[in-house]
């Protein structure tokens, strides 16, 4: 009993870490996600108004789960064809354990497609 008494503290701490790594890597894969469908409207739009705008729209709609106001969307092409789209979409994180911030930081992710 003694010995489960020593060892359940670190098995919490190491619990608790995977549960903080679960979270951001949820996190990191939403902004993957979200920066792929926003390269990919872009891509398409070229025609419309304003692509940016639709691109951006597009990486908000898909990231749903995120915190909307702290999800920095950037979109840079000319929008001709042939061109390059360039999205990247930037999330932040804080993994903490026991109330300590072991590690937090901007997650970035960056897709580029050419203008059809």
């Amino acid at each position: 009993m003694a010995e489960f008494a020593i060892v359940l503290p670190v098995l919490a701490l190491v619990l608790f870490a995977i549960f903080q790594f679960g979270i951001a890597f949820y996190n990191y894969v939403q902004i993957t996600d979200a920066t792929r469908a926003g390269a990919r409207k872009a891509a398409v739009s070229r025609d419309l108004s304003d692509p940016a705008a639709s691109a951006t729209a597009a990486v908000r709609s898909s990231a749903s789960g995120l915190d909307q106001s702290n999800l920095d969307v950037t979109v840079s092409s000319s929008f001709t064809r042939g061109s390059d789209v360039t999205v990247a979409t930037s999330y932040p994180y804080s993994i903490s354990l026991l109330g300590f911030v072991i590690k937090s930081g901007r997650m970035t992710s960056t897709t580029t497609e050419r203008v059809e």
